[in-house]
Order: structure tokens, then sequence, then C-alpha cells
């Protein structure tokens, strides 16, 4: 068979011969076409175009959304439908968890592509706006430009690198995302306070600079950005990028808000970063004693207290001198001038650490499950986002931990695909030829083994307080000098070191190295961050640390109501004593125990230079990550083994359907007959597993797809031959009983004509007969029967209940401590539903009256919008929209959400749009991005600004239907008065009597409700149930004017011919109140 020209092969593991260059080679052409995508069985390479190609648009993700692999072209999309229908049990395999490992370089284009593959499974489990998780997967979408402002920043390799690995969990529920939860590791603190050469701070400091207002500026006093030493590049970034960056500020502000952070707490974050850059201002100097001292008590270390909320006396004490006990006494003993600047850069990265801790632990308890779900009932994807292989030309302690992170990623890669794959085929007694590959797991060994290791030996010298980063590189020297992983330095005295990695051979700087790894606070900053009237500030240093090293605020969220409980800040600093390298080890054990638990899916990524230029393929560049990553080999094994190895009874349970049998055996002759019946090649039978080539779950897909589809037609037939036996039957009732009932009928007929006859019978001869005056004939009244009939005539008039049985089978639901913390429990606040009952016209009253009166205030005059209309059905609204202007708007109260919905005519017809109001108070239209404070902001916006797909703008509000319009009576019911949403206690209502119509005055009953828009009134009928009876009578309010007013009682004379003038003195008269504008 010819091979397929080059670059048209989407699978590479479908080619005949494979070596480097074939490989190379078809990478190169697919790029150079711009198909960036390619599989090697079910994994998918990815090259970094560096530049938009367009192919992720609304088209792409409806393309991919529960098709066949085979069918399009390679896609990251691709990746995360058939992780969606794993996760489901569809397309073949059985249902079960599932984790997207994305690998590769820094600058490969990792973070972006697990933006796509979780916009992807958001579009996949709901993308429908009407979804009860609409909110919720906007609000994971934006968890990603959230945590990158908080935790990337520009490198030589990548502009917007992950100083920070993260795995987000996203929770299913029958399909549909019911929460997430993101863990997140060795945060690259020391990056706040130095940068190398050509790189730059967190995006977060730029991003107020040029996102602040002069008057916020002014609040956090960051007015030139040149001045601030924590940012070496500041004034050339903002005059660069000014402008993206102020954008990017305002979406930041946004993404906030839609995540459900406050604007109190907005503001407490942006303090405490401004804080961080004014502590990098604090500069030392020595005295003659070469003891340091503040070279400007009033300057930096003044605002930096100012902004924490902290003494700065005591401040500058901290970072100047360390207070210890010796036998008993109290000894000061003061720091030189680089103490006192390791002390002010400590406290600097301990306060953004704990801030993007606290970050994520509000994050997850935002997005946590509103609602308690069984474990046998939710499902999970995780999605591993990490940061990429690095070697820079200076390389420390924070890539040591990151290229240590990348060994065990690329272990349990081979490990998965290589070694227990073939392990298991040697143990299932498959005939196999093993296939070598790359096993790094030595390497790993020198780093994680205890008590001699990499890791081990650095915790202990932390251990010693006169042990020095010399030290300790003299003793890993001693060592693992004969190891071949390890590489000692030429230079006697040098600090520096070498390991020969998977991905090539990396040189250590050990140059504080033990500093970074203790990660200790100066004695007393502590206690002073602590007692701190910041409440966001003393949440963070009053939390717990977990032995992965986030931050536990054992689900609490950050309240001014809340009671923050004592801790004893001694306790807590020795509990902080694990050291970083112990912590980060932690947190790779956990997070393999989680992918292990869990179906892996692998997404290689790969960097086409390292200029960071699009349409540029760098032959030599790609071949060394290809060589590094075992593709070769991985392609070799995914087109010669057996990627899906279900076990026999799992297999059966899944495609007995294939030989039409209900009950079937797991055994290896049962599967048997199942392959050979579904027509399939190439698979083998072990001893307690089938082995399956990657593309056999496809084809046994599209044979259950077809069977699927025969049953569901003779389900069809069965059903329909069912149903019209039954109506049959049911007819032929139906006719029996006409006939018993026309049987009947006819007796009685017959019998009414037979009493009637005797009647006249007896009568006539009751003439003839002659008459005896002395005995009188009484006729007797019937014997009463000593029992009552079964049931009466008011009885029989009533309607029985019956219960019918639908065959359901269903039953009612109503929708309705250890010292050492491994990790936080995040619990989401009580959701509405728990609050108020299920969505219902009840539970929405009470919602609105205890949460929502306020909204829907005009802010100038105190009274209810002109654009609320209560609640009121879609089609009511249509209505009243109905022959208005285009833009013509109003905002009803949905009936069956806890929420609103905003009608407005457009050209064609009328459009809603649904709106929800976040945790945060503030209110958002599901499927728009932008968050407005209240719902005269949505409105405001939108009479400038398009709602996405509609081209036009909001232009007036919609007023209330008068009773003359033919509309009107649809109206009557009264759902469109909003009366019923304002609370009993301070409901207004409105008294006409003849003394205030005559005078032209009118006085108001005492409420605290806001005043109600001008109106019609119209007579309460006597024998009327109006909502309104037995209320106190209404009374006019002082904003009626008086023709208005003269003009009410024209219009009662006219529909009711009635003169309430005419009326007693001293009596009332009961109006009930309507919609209707006074004209």
């Amino acid at each position: 068979m010819d091979r397929p020209p080059v670059g048209d092969v989407d699978d590479l593991a479908t080619l005949a011969k494979l070596d480097e260059q074939i490989l190379l080679g078809e990478l190169r052409e697919r790029y150079r076409r711009g198909r960036i995508y390619t599989y090697v069985g079910d994994i998918l390479i990815a090259v970094n175009p560096y530049k938009d190609i367009g192919i992720y648009g609304k088209n792409e993700a409806k393309k991919y959304r529960g098709g066949k692999k085979s069918n399009n072209p390679p896609h990251i999309f691709a990746i995360a439908d058939a992780t969606y229908q794993s996760l489901l049990g569809q397309g073949g395999r059985l249902p079960s968890n599932q984790c997207i490992l994305i690998s590769g370089e820094s600058g490969a284009g990792k973070t972006e592509s697990t933006k796509l593959i979780i916009k992807q499974l958001i579009s996949l489990c709901g993308g429908n706006v009407q979804s009860s998780t609409a909110q919720l997967e906007q609000q994971i979408l934006q968890v990603n430009p959230l945590l990158e402002a908080f935790g990337n920043a520009q490198t030589n390799m990548n502009d917007n690198s992950s100083r920070f690995g993260k795995y987000i969990q996203l929770k299913f529920r029958k399909g549909l995302v019911m929460g997430a939860k993101i863990s997140e590791y060795l945060l690259e603190k020391s990056r706040v306070v130095r940068q190398s050469p050509g790189e730059e701070n967190f995006h977060i400091f730029h991003y107020l600079f040029a996102g602040l207002s002069p008057e916020q500026q002014d609040k956090f006093v960051l007015r030139d950005v040149a001045k601030f030493r924590y940012l070496s590049n500041g004034a050339k970034v903002l005059q660069k990028k000014g402008g993206i960056l102020k954008g990017r500020y305002e979406e930041l502000c946004n993404a906030m808000d839609l995540v459900g952070f406050t604007d109190e707490e907005q503001l407490e974050v942006f303090t405490v970063i401004a804080s961080v850059l004014h502590l990098g201002n604090i500069r030392f100097d020595s005295n003659e004693q070469d003891a340091a001292v503040l070279m400007d008590p009033n300057g930096a270390v003044k605002v930096a207290s100012m902004l924490l909320q902290v003494d700065p006396e005591e401040v500058e004490a901290c970072l100047t001198s360390m207070v210890t006990v010796i036998k008993g006494e109290y000894v000061k003993q003061l720091y030189s001038k680089q103490q006192a600047e390791d002390a002010r850069d400590a406290m600097a990265k301990t306060l953004y650490g704990r801030l993007f801790g606290w970050i994520v632990n509000k994050i997850n308890c935002l997005l946590a499950p509103e609602e308690d779900i069984p474990p046998d009932e939710v499902r999970e994807i995780g999605i591993l986002d990490i940061f990429g292989f690095e070697h820079f030309e200076l390389n420390s302690f924070e890539q040591a931990c990151i290229n240590l992170a990348n060994e065990q990623l690329q272990f349990f890669f081979n490990e998965h695909i290589f070694k227990m794959e073939q392990e298991e085929y040697i143990r299932e007694g498959i005939d196999w030829k093993e296939i070598k590959f790359v096993d790094n797991k030595p390497l790993l060994d020198m780093f994680l083994t205890k008590p001699i290791g990499l890791l081990a030996l650095l915790d202990e010298e932390s251990m010693f307080p006169k042990a020095t980063d010399q030290t300790y590189v003299e003793k890993i020297t001693s060592h693992f000098k004969k190891n071949q992983y390890f590489g000692a330095s030429q230079q006697t005295r040098s600090v520096n070191f070498s390991v020969n990695h998977y991905a090539g051979k990396v040189e250590y700087d050990a140059t504080r190295w033990l500093e970074k790894n203790r990660d200790t606070l100066p004695s007393g900053i502590m206690e002073i961050l602590t007692s701190s009237n910041t409440s966001l500030v003393k949440t963070i240093f009053r939390a717990q640390i977990t032995r992965t090293g986030s931050l536990s605020l054992q689900g609490r969220t950050l309240r001014k109501s809340s009671r923050l409980r004592k801790v004893n800040p001694d306790k807590i600093r020795a509990k902080r004593k694990v050291t970083v390298g112990a912590q980060f080890k932690t947190s790779l054990n956990i997070l393999m125990e989680r992918m292990q638990s869990a179906t892996p899916v692998f997404v290689r990524c790969l960097k086409p230079n390292h200029v960071k230029k699009p349409e540029m393929f760098m032959d030599e560049y790609i071949l060394a990550q290809l060589l590094y990553t075992g593709m070769l080999e991985t392609t070799k094994i995914r087109r010669e083994g057996f990627a899906v190895r279900p076990l026999f009874q799992d297999f059966v349970d899944k495609y007995k359907i294939l030989l039409c049998q209900h009950k079937l055996k797991g055994s290896s002759d049962n599967c048997k007959k199942i392959l050979k019946a579904s027509g399939l090649s190439g698979w083998h039978i072990g001893k307690t597993k089938v082995f399956l080539k990657y593309w056999h779950i496809e084809q046994l897909a599209d044979i259950l797809e077809r069977i699927g589809k025969s049953a569901r037609v003779l389900q069809k037939l069965a059903r329909g031959f069912v149903a019209r036996r039954r109506v049959a039957r049911l007819r032929q009732a139906a006719v029996e009983q006409r006939h018993l009932v026309e049987g009947l009928l006819q007796q009685i007929e017959q019998l009414c004509v037979t009493c009637s006859l005797n009647h006249d019978r007896i009568r006539q001869e009751d003439v003839k007969k002659p008459k005896d005056k002395n005995k009188t004939d009484q006729l007797q009244p019937p014997a009463v029967p000593l029992h009552s009939p079964t049931g009466s005539i008011t009885s029989y008039l009533k309607p029985q209940a019956h219960t019918v049985s639908c065959g359901t089978g269903m039953d009612d639901d109503d929708d309705d401590a250890d010292d050492e913390v491994m990790e936080d429990d995040f619990k989401a606040d009580a959701s509405n539903r728990n609050k108020f009952g299920a969505p219902g016209r009840k539970a929405t009253t009470i919602w609105f009256q205890s949460t929502q009166t306020e909204n829907v205030v005009e802010p100038q005059s105190g009274k209810f919008a002109q654009w609320f209309h209560g609640i009121i059905s879609r089609k009511q609204s249509e209505v009243l929209l109905k022959g208005m202007p285009v833009g013509c708007y109003l905002i009803r109260v949905s009936e069956s959400r806890f929420g609103y919905t905003l009608s407005f005519r457009a050209e064609d017809r009328s459009r809603h749009y649904m709106i929800d109001q976040i945790r945060n108070g503030k209110f958002i239209i599901l499927g728009e991005s932008k968050v407005h404070r209240s719902l005269h902001d949505i409105i405001e916006y939108h009479k400038t600004h398009h709602i996405s797909n509609w081209k036009g703008l909001l232009t007036e509000p919609c007023g209330q239907l008068s009773p003359s319009n033919p509309d009107y009576a649809v109206l009557q019911s009264g759902d469109c008065d909003y009366m019923d949403l304002v609370d009993e206690s301070s409901r207004m209502y409105f008294i006409l009597d003849p003394s205030a119509s005559t005078s032209g005055t009118s006085r108001q009953s005492g409420a605290s409700s806001p005043g109600l828009p001008p109106r019609n009134y119209t007579v309460q009928r006597e024998s009327g149930q109006s909502r309104m009876a037995g209320r106190p009578l209404p009374q006019v309010p002082p904003q009626v004017p008086p023709q208005s007013y003269q003009r009410l009682i024209q219009n009662q004379e006219e529909q009711h011919k009635y003169n309430p003038l005419q009326q007693t003195s001293g009596s009332r008269v009961r109006l009930s109140t309507t919609r209707n504008r006074l004209h």
C-alpha cells in the first residue's frame, strides 16, 4: 500500500513505516498548512502556532460535539469531547473519572490548551443560557484569567508563563457540571522581590498601574511606577503595553465580579498588592555598629503600614532586630543590612503568597457544589496545567522543583504508556515484543529518596542554623558524585551543580536554597500581621498551612460578621516549620494519587522555536522535544499495542447486546463470541482481560449505535402496537358501556311509561269508584330502609380521587481534627433553593421580599422603576411589548427561578434574556461576560452597547396597558401587579375619600416601601375575589397631581358608571390598583 502524501495523515500511529525523520516531516508539513494538531493513537500532539488561527469558534465547538473522532481533523476540542463521552460511558467506554495531562516546555501552549479544553467541556455539559448551571459555567470559564493575573508573569521563554501549578477538578452529576475545585502548587514567590534580566513581575502589579484611576492611585500611593524597586521593568512595560494592560485590568475586575468577589474584598486585595510594592521600597543603611537602620522612617514603611493597618514602629523594629529569650531574659539582636533586607523580602513574599492562597481558597468556596451530592453520583474530570520544563541561564530552587514536577509527569506517562502496559501483556499471556523506553525513575529517586536525596538533604541542612548553601552543595556532591544523573562543579568552592534531566542537562545555582526552603518570617512579623485591622490580612495570617503548602480556611468565607477564632501565633509558627521542599513533595504525591485514580488522557504541547515567532518551524528544536518525550516509542506502542484493556465482566456487561442476550456470564468464551459477532480483527483475549486497539472502541460504538437505532425502531413499532391494542380495548369497552347505558335508559323509559300508564289507570279507577264517606284511603309512604345506601347524591356528585400508576418506579424526590491539615474543606454558602424552597411563585415572592426590593427602586425618586413589571409570564410581557417601538424594554421577575428576565422589542419579535444575581449581589445577563452592579446599570449599559447576538440598543421603558386596550383583559388575573412582591408590613395602599378629592390634597400612610408610579384605578366589584380584599383602604399618594386625580375620577365614572363623590361623608370606597399609567 502506498504511503499517503506527507501532511495528510491525521494519526501517525497508522503509518506503516516510522522513524524520527518521518515523524518530523509529517509535523513540519502539517504545521506549514496550519494543522497544528496531530494524533498519535489516542494522544494529541499540539504545536504552538504563536498566533490566532481561527479554529476555536462556535462552529468548531459544535462540530466536535458528540461526534466520532475519525469524522473530523485532530483538534483540542476532540480531546475534550472524547473525555466527556468517557466520563458518561458513551462511545463504547465504561463510565469513569478522567484526568487530562497537558505537558510540554515553558511556552509550548499548555495554559491556552487548558482554557480551550475547559471552554469545550462547559459547552458540552451545558452551553445553554437556559440551563440551571449557566451562571456556574460562566464562573468556571473566568477562573483561568483570574488566576493568570496573580500567578503568571512574562519570562524569557514565555510572555504568559505560569509561575505555579494547578490541578482543576470539574465535578459532574448526570452530565451537568455542579462545581469545581482548584489545587495550586509551588507559587514562585521569589519573583515578587527579584526578577532575572528581561523578565517581569506578576501581571497584577502592572495591571494596577495601568487600570487604576488617578484617585485610586493616590489612595494606594501608586504614582510613579519607575520608583518601585520590585518592578524592574515597570516603566518600559507600561509605555509599551499600557493600553493592553488597562483592558486586562478591566477584564480582571469583571472576572472577580463574575466569580463572586465583593467590592470590599477586591479593594482589600488591591490594598495588599500595593503594600507589597511599598515594602520593596523600604531601604536600609548601616550604622557604626554595622546594624541596620531605616533610611527614611517616614517613607515607604509608613505607607505600607498604613495600607496594612499595622503599627509602623513595630514593623520597623521587626525588620531591623530580633528579640530572643536566653535563660529567661529577653535579648535584642540587631540585624545587619543584609539581614534586614532579607526580612523585608520575606515579609513581602509571605504577604503575596498567602494572598494568592486566599484567592484560590475563595474561588473554591464560591465554586463548590451548592448541594450535598452522594459520592457515587459524582463524576470528575481533572485538568493538570503545570509549569513546563525550564532551562534558563540562571536556574535556582524554583527551576529545580519545576523540573522535578516535569520528571514526575514524564514518569507517570512512561508508567501508563510503556511499563504498566507491557507488564500487563506479559502477565496476561499476550505475545508481545518489548518496546524500549527511557526510564527516569533513578533520577526521581535521586531527588526524592529518604534519607539520602537532594530534597531530604536540603531539609536536613535547613535544620542547622550554621548550615550554608556551600555546605549543602558539598554534602550532595559527596553522596552523588558517582551518580550518572548528577554533575559536580569543576570549581572547588562553587555552589553550582548539574542534573541530567530527561529533557537535557541543567546547571543549578544553589544560592539562597536554604533560605527559600525554610521560608520563614522574621520574629514578630506574624504577630503584627495577625493583629492587623484589615480583615483580609488578619484572616490570611490566622489561617493554617496545609501539608501541601496551600492556605486552609476550613471552608470559611471572609465576612465582616463572621467570627474568626483566636489562634496562638506561636502554635501557628510551630506548624509552619514544614519546609517548602517537603510541602512540594507531599503535593506531588497527592497529585499522583489523584491522577492514578482516574483514566489519563495525554496532550503533548511542542514549541516550534525559542524566539516565540509564528510560522517558524525549527527542525532541531522540535526533534529534540520529540526525542526526550519519547514520541517515537509512543507512536510505536500505540500502533502495535492495545490501548483498551477491559475486564471480561465489564466487556460483557457493555457489549452483551451484540448477542441479544440479557444475562451473560463474563467469561473468555463469551467475550470471543461478542468479538466475532462484531466482525472486529486484531484483538486478543488474555487471562482476565480483553485487549483492543484504540480504534476498536469507535468501531464498537458504531455497532452499538446501529443496534440502538434498530432497537428504537422496534420500540416504536411495539409501543405503537401496544398503544393501538389498548385504544381498541378502550373503544370496545366504551361501546359495550354505551350499549349498557342505552339499555339502562331504555329500561328506565319503559318503566316510566309503565308507571305512567298504571298511574292513569289507577286515577281512572278512583274516579269511577264511589267514595265512602266513613272511610278515608291514605297512601302509605314507602318504607325507610334500615341502612342508607353506600353513597349519597352529594357524594356521587363529588369527583373521586383515583391513584394511577404510570409505571415509572420512581419515588417523589424534592429537587429541592488532626493538627496537620491535608487540604481544605470547601462548602458553598446556602443557595436560594435551600433558603426559600423550590422555585415557584410563593418561593420567588419570599426571595424578592427578603433580598430584592431595593434593586427595583429608582435612586432619585425612591419609587419603583417604570421598567419593573413584577411576576409576569413570557406571554404577558409580549402582550405589553406588542406594538411598542424597537428597543422598548421591561424587566420582570422569573417565577421558575430566583432571578429576572430582560424582555424587549426587537425588529421581528420580542426577545428575552435571563438575568442572574451573583453571590456578591451584582447582576449578569446569562451568555454575556459583563457584570453589572445593579439592574439600573444593565439598562444604562445596553442603551449604548449591543447585546452579543442583537445589533440594536435599548431605548425606552415599557409602561403599562390602559384598561381601554383590547389586550388589557389578558392581564386581569393580576399577575402583572407587583403589589404581591411587597412585604405586608411595608405595603403601601391608597385611600380615596371625598374630602381629599375636593380639596386637591391627599395623605399617605406611613410606609417604608418606595412609592408606586402613577396609575389608573378601577372600582373593585363587590362579588369579585380581589387580592386587595380585607386590606386597609388605599390612600392617594402626594405624588399624584390634582389634574391626574381628576382624570382618575372621570375614568372611574366612564368605566363603571360610578361617582365616589356621591357617597355619604365618612364613607370610603375600596379601590384596586392596576399597573396603568395616568395619561
